[in-house]
């Protein structure tokens, strides 16, 4: 059965893939709406940083923000001089390092979600004149809603499974940043197989139902 260590991973598992979703959506929105609507040449540029953690492997960017945000780090240097102190091997280290990591999953739906509205109904809504504002409030989400709906369900299954950067970032301390997926590696490292499967088992169901619920959205849509 699960120990309370393993409760703990789990709820410490929840919390973060709440937070850090939550927040994906609130700095993704702007990124992905300009994202979908700019013609600057620095677009590109901008979109391959958001889908770059798609293709690095995750040992790769957790040891880079483990450089930058460490004591001799610039964002290091600049959390302890505001206060803060150091993120590496924290909560708030390993939310950062999710949103990091997690930021593809959020932001490409929303773009996309973005980009497929077109032009008549913002046009429409500028000739009644709305302002740019409320034109992206009362027209352009609305009509993205399916877009923050899949947004949010792969930002969050994908904070949960994650290993390698919470790893680099968070250490495994249990109770303060040991996440589920390093609960079960732990597990298999002490021969404990009966708990491992206990864990692993959850994490299977949980993403089989993620991907039931993003096909069964599909396919509503496409009746």
């Amino acid at each position: 059965m699960l120990s309370p260590d393993d409760l703990a991973a789990i709820g410490l598992t929840l919390r973060l893939a709440g937070l850090t979703t939550l927040l994906l959506l609130l700095v993704g929105t702007p990124i992905a709406w300009w994202l979908a609507r700019s013609q600057h040449w620095l677009k590109g540029p901008i979109g391959a940083v958001v889908t770059l953690p798609l293709v690095l492997p995750p040992a790769v960017l957790g040891f880079y923000l483990l450089v930058l945000l460490g004591p001799e780090g610039p964002l290091g240097q600049l959390t302890q001089a505001l206060g803060l102190g150091l993120l590496p091997f924290t909560f708030p280290g390993l939310v950062l390092a999710s949103a990091i990591y997690s930021m593809p999953f959020v932001i490409q739906p929303l773009q996309q979600a973005f980009a497929a509205i077109g032009d008549g109904p913002l046009e429409a809504a500028a000739t009644l004149r709305a302002s740019p504002l409320d034109t992206f409030l009362s027209v352009a989400l609305p009509l993205a809603r399916p877009g923050f709906i899949t947004a949010a369900i792969l930002g969050f299954a994908h904070t949960v499974g994650e290993f390698g950067v919470v790893l680099m970032i968070g250490g495994n301390i249990p109770g303060k940043t040991q996440v589920l997926s390093m609960a079960i590696y732990n597990h298999v490292e002490a021969l404990e197989y009966g708990q491992a499967h206990w864990l692993a088992g959850g994490m299977l169901l949980f993403s089989f139902l993620v991907l039931l619920a993003l096909n069964l959205r599909g396919w509503q849509r496409s009746v």
